[in-house]
């Protein structure tokens, strides 16, 4: 589990080391927290971050949608470069013990 900002994410996939999670927190930007994934690729040494939706975000576009990933890969990224995807984990919601719920419905 990955966390900064306040948010939880999991490491989806790391194809050729590409994680790094110094130079991640240091590129990161409050933009991106917005974002059900978060793509990171190298380039020139520089890592790179962008963000997409889940597919059925409302607001999910063709290019923001996750779907779009692998064009978003094979047009915007070098060759074979290294990348990783992190996935924003939502907080499972609290269960409220019975007990609660039987004295507030008397």
């Amino acid at each position: 589990m990955i966390h900064i900002a306040n948010k939880t994410y999991e490491l989806v996939t790391d194809h050729k080391n590409g994680w790094n999670f110094e130079v991640f927190k240091e590129r990161f930007s409050e933009v991106l927290e917005r974002y059900d994934y978060i793509v990171g690729d190298w380039g020139y040494s520089q890592l790179r971050l962008r963000g997409f939706f889940k597919e059925i975000h409302p607001k999910a576009t063709k290019e923001s949608s996750i779907a779009a990933l692998q064009d978003y890969l094979n047009e915007y990224c070098n060759f074979g470069c290294a990348y990783f995807i992190i996935e924003k984990v939502n907080a499972p919601k609290q269960q409220i013990p019975s007990e609660v719920i039987s004295s507030t419905t008397v």
